[in-house]
């Protein structure tokens, strides 16, 4: 995902709420409901098998929902959770040679810098867990066994609630998230495959 692709988008969501005019002050007890179109966008390189033989596992798109409960006006409870994203896992010089499914579920603690207003950004801290499904072995590696194991991690996070009509808000979120898989294959260990991926979700949201 490039800077400009996501400044672009975060440029029309803060248009859209300063238009609307609404604002909206969050309080203790008050819940958000998220939904929209998320990305997750994998680190380059993500395991070395020697020199000229790196395995890289390409982006993922999803649908995503997210639910926080405001503790007070200031701090959320959030838990993240999506439709199954697909990735694909390709080796240099051999293509694509495998790919997998994952569910990556967050719990996090948020704090909301402007609970009044029209805009609410905040950041937030939290615990990933991330469950792989699904492989599959292609290519070159047509017919063998592909194992990845389920990662926890730590996941940091920016976004911004902009209101534009009551109850209901637009929203941008990014997320940076450690997930790091130790892979097998035909039930020997190859390594640790480093995602660490890059999350962003545009979302449309209510309050209630």
């Amino acid at each position: 995902m490039s800077s400009k692709t996501f400044k672009s988008a975060l440029a029309a969501a803060l248009a859209s709420g300063l238009l609307a005019g609404t604002v909206q002050a969050y309080e203790a007890g008050d819940w958000l409901v998220r939904g929209g179109i998320w990305g997750v966008f994998p680190k380059s390189d993500n395991l070395s098998l020697g020199p000229g033989a790196d395995i890289d596992v390409d982006d993922g798109y999803s649908l995503g929902f997210n639910v926080t409960y405001m503790v007070n006006p200031n701090i959320g409870v959030e838990l993240l959770g999506a439709w199954p994203f697909k990735h694909d896992i390709s080796l240099t010089g051999a293509g694509k040679i495998g790919e997998t499914k994952h569910l990556p579920p967050t719990l996090s603690v948020q704090y909301h810098f402007m609970p009044s207003g029209a805009i609410h950004p905040y950041a937030g801290l939290g615990l990933n867990y991330t469950k792989f499904f699904s492989e599959k072995t292609k290519g070159a590696l047509s017919g063998s066994s592909l194992k990845l194991d389920d990662s926890w991690g730590i996941a940091g996070q920016l976004g911004v609630d902009i209101d534009v009509a009551p109850n209901w808000f637009v929203n941008a979120d990014l997320r940076y998230i450690n997930i790091e898989s130790d892979a097998k294959l035909n039930g020997e260990g190859i390594g640790t495959v480093k995602i660490n991926p890059w999350v962003f979700g545009l979302n449309v949201g209510t309050r209630f």
